[in-house]
């Protein structure tokens, strides 16, 4: 399964920024429709840290405590495709953030339970 993520961008703090994944598997044509997905993040010289995710049909959702509030995570399955809105960006939000599947339908947030991953994109939010 290949991840595509996409955009991320430059933002001012109190902004919001739309993050989308996408999924494809062209040999299979394997879809993300059974799994749950999260959203992850890592800022230069930090480890990689949870940030939010979904359950295989969108019923239950996780998010850390950092995003309550600012960000909601939604996924359509008929396009194979998680997002992840974020409102109320502050500087600590910046980061590269990666999409993953999920080797089940919850929505986890340990990165062990995810066994496929995007490259990236780059979210800067200026002060």
């Amino acid at each position: 399964v290949q991840l595509q993520a996409s955009g991320g961008g430059l933002a001012q703090a109190g902004g919001s920024l739309r993050l989308s994944c996408t999924a494809s598997d062209r040999a299979s044509g394997r879809t993300i429709s059974n799994n749950g997905v999260g959203w992850f993040r890592q800022a230069p010289g930090t480890e990689r840290e949870f940030v939010a995710a979904i359950s295989w049909r969108g019923g239950s959702t996780n998010y850390a405590d950092s995003v309550k509030g600012r960000f909601t995570i939604s996924r359509d399955n008929a396009k194979n495709t998680v997002y992840l809105q974020m409102d109320s960006l502050k500087p600590e939000d910046t980061a590269v953030y990666y999409c993953a599947v999920a080797r089940h339908a919850m929505a986890a947030s340990r990165l062990e339970y995810y066994h496929y991953w995007g490259r990236g994109t780059l979210v800067t939010v200026s002060s």
